[in-house]
């Protein structure tokens, strides 16, 4: 049963002046009961408000639930709006713990997961206090570990810093924690960029035949290659491939790189779909922008200047700029038009009898532009909960803007229960069914089997000049 309170301590706890609270215990916004000219709120109504608003400051606590059940734990990393946590709990596992350093990404955590141990940055904390956050001793044995390290530092629309971005660096915290919290498996999640982005970037002015061989850290795939290499050090197997959010239930194409590590040194299968694009493999055809969206009456979003509207109107679902004639196409983009690339992002109304495209942080930038299939406006955010598959109830904190790039970073959580089933499934012994020949992703070349015999042939050719060198100095 909640507390009641008074406006001066509602006032203190909100940060806010005390006629603010009046106002919204008068307009319904806080529950609270007028007694005479007094009035007395609910304290949980006051707490739920705070965070919703981010009056509040969600501050870093260990769980406030710990219970003895059969689920198995699972611990979170880089949870953000917890799109990927809500899959992994869908499959069967107890998420105990969230690590998030944005802000209204805590909020949010805070809002819908009160009772889940969270902390802040990933940095500040040893393996010690992990396991007293969630609830666990030092003779627990830890599931899993999930997380996704921040992308940027691998993205290749970035400047690909990777291990000399700050943003890297918590990638090899996340790397290290992992593997001293010893669970049965680690799970990785991020761009695609990862597997071709060095770990060491050397200019293209220092390349070439007066400069010494590129070393494994300097060439595509470097990162990677040091990732996999201390993973296996510390006797962890891995698979990885390049999967497209859709081939499992998700109404979106969204690529992103999943390895799935394991301590018991066996090679772990792929991902199991449960959606082909054209019913391939007897599996039920990808969902629709049209499915996911379907039943939504309440819309809140931002606007398109009405310089783009004026085009926007002269489009159909599923079309962009390249419909338009080509004089207006010139119009429309200005100088971008002459730019290189396939713009697909500019002026882009969603096709309704199609998954949406990656859900990206703003849905209003020119060059990233994800607009309804009819009516002249970009995507609300109820509809990128949607695609991301969220729940509708699932509360997202801050000013609007704020909400769209919580959701547009999420991991979407049918790619997050395929991995859940995938692990519990290991967990169990059981035997998963692999789909040979499956096209997971719309590249080539993005398993760990491919991705191996790429990089160590490139890396061989790479020094067969110096190896030459030196058996004519030997011979």
């Amino acid at each position: 049963m909640s507390t009641n309170i008074t406006i001066k301590e509602a006032a203190n706890t909100l940060n806010i002046s005390e006629q603010r609270v009046r106002t919204l215990c008068r307009t319904g916004v806080l529950s609270a009961t007028k007694f005479g000219r007094s009035w007395m709120l609910e304290q949980d109504s006051v707490n739920h408000y705070g965070l919703q608003s981010a009056h509040v400051v969600a501050e870093d606590h260990a769980t406030y639930d710990v219970h003895k059940n059969t689920k198995p734990i699972a611990l979170s990393f880089f949870s953000g709006a917890m799109g990927l946590d809500l899959g992994i709990e869908k499959a069967g596992f107890d998420v105990r713990l969230a690590c998030e350093i944005d802000k209204y990404c805590r909020q949010t955590i805070a809002l819908n997961k009160p009772n889940m141990a969270l902390l802040s940055d990933i940095n500040d904390y040893s393996k010690q206090d992990i396991l007293n956050a969630s609830g666990l001793r030092e003779a627990d044995d830890i599931d899993l570990i999930i997380g996704g390290p921040p992308c940027q530092a691998f993205s290749t629309a970035g400047k690909r810093k990777a291990f000399n971005d700050d943003r890297g660096n918590v990638f090899l915290k996340y790397i290290d924690l992992a593997i001293e919290l010893n669970p049965k498996y680690i799970v990785i999640e991020n761009v695609r960029g990862l597997l071709s982005c060095p770990m060491h970037h050397r200019p293209h002015d220092e390349r070439g035949s007066e400069f010494p061989d590129l070393t494994a850290d300097e060439m595509k795939g470097g990162a990677l290659n040091f990732i996999l290499s201390k993973l296996k050090k510390s006797g962890y197997s891995y698979s990885f491939n390049l999967y497209n959010s859709a081939n499992f239930g998700s109404p979106q194409i969204r690529e992103r790189v999943i390895i799935v590590c394991a301590r018991d040194g066996e090679t772990p299968p792929y991902l199991l779909p449960t959606h082909s694009e054209k019913k391939e493999y007897g599996l039920p055809k990808w969902k629709t922008f049209k499915q996911a969206v379907k039943g939504l009456k309440e819309h809140q979003h931002l606007n398109f200047p009405e310089k783009r509207l004026k085009y926007y109107r002269m489009l159909k679902s599923g079309e962009n700029w390249k419909n338009l004639p080509e004089k207006i196409q010139k119009e429309a983009l200005g100088k971008s038009f002459y730019a290189g690339g396939g713009k697909t992002g500019f002026l882009r109304r969603l096709d309704w009898n199609k998954p949406s495209p990656t859900i990206v942080t703003h849905p209003a930038m020119p060059a990233t532009d994800l607009a309804h299939p009819e009516e002249d406006r970009p995507l609300s955010i109820q509809e990128y909960k949607r695609i991301q598959e969220f729940p509708d109830n699932w509360e997202v904190t801050g000013p609007l803007v704020q909400q769209y790039k919580q959701v547009g970073n999420a991991v979407p959580s049918s790619l997050g229960c395929a991995i859940g089933k995938l692990i519990i499934s290991l967990i169990n012994n059981e035997k998963v069914n692999q789909f040979i020949g499956f096209s997971y992703s719309r590249y080539k070349n993005t398993s760990n089997h491919e991705w191996e015999i790429q990089f160590n042939e490139a890396y061989k050719k790479s020094i067969e000049p110096t190896l030459k060198q030196k058996e004519i100095s030997f011979g």
